[in-house]
């Protein structure tokens, strides 16, 4: 498979019926939840995407969580931001850990950050926050810290 990010957006349109968003060297993959482990498979083996450079997730507000993850084939420069939206109410994600050993620490974060559980992960416990802490996932944008006046 060529190395261009076009090549890599047809690649993708072809196995996972998703159109790509290519801007400079970063394909930018929207991807159904189901999808998410399975493309990361076809990232890693097909794409050549062996570094996992982060994880993490943005807060939509009522359009709910988007799980993110950009993963990069360093020989050939080009990079895949793939991107699942969760929905409203929705805190479940499929594991990368068995694609990625480097997601097993990005996504306790963002378990404890923003309260994703990441079904198949296989030691999901909290990473920053104390065993305590019961103020809720504090990246959230409904998180209230009750010791002080929010700034909005």
């Amino acid at each position: 498979m060529s190395a261009t990010p076009a090549a890599v957006a047809d690649a993708v349109r072809q196995h996972f019926a998703v159109e790509s968003r290519v801007e400079d060297r970063v394909v930018t993959v929207p991807l159904a939840r189901d999808q998410w482990p399975a493309f990361a498979r076809f990232a890693r083996e097909t794409l050549g995407c062996l570094y996992l450079n982060f994880l993490s997730a943005i807060d939509w507000k009522d359009e709910g969580l988007e799980v993110i993850c950009r993963v990069e084939n360093l020989a050939t420069g080009v990079t895949v931001m793939m991107r699942t939206k969760l929905g409203a109410g929705e805190l479940h994600c499929p594991t990368v850990v068995d694609v990625w050993k480097g997601a097993d620490w990005m996504e306790r974060e963002c378990f404890d950050m923003f309260g994703v559980t990441f079904d198949g992960h296989p030691d999901l416990r909290r990473l920053l926050l104390g065993d305590n802490w019961l103020g809720g996932p504090p990246l959230r944008k409904d998180f209230v810290d009750t010791g002080h006046a929010p700034y909005r």
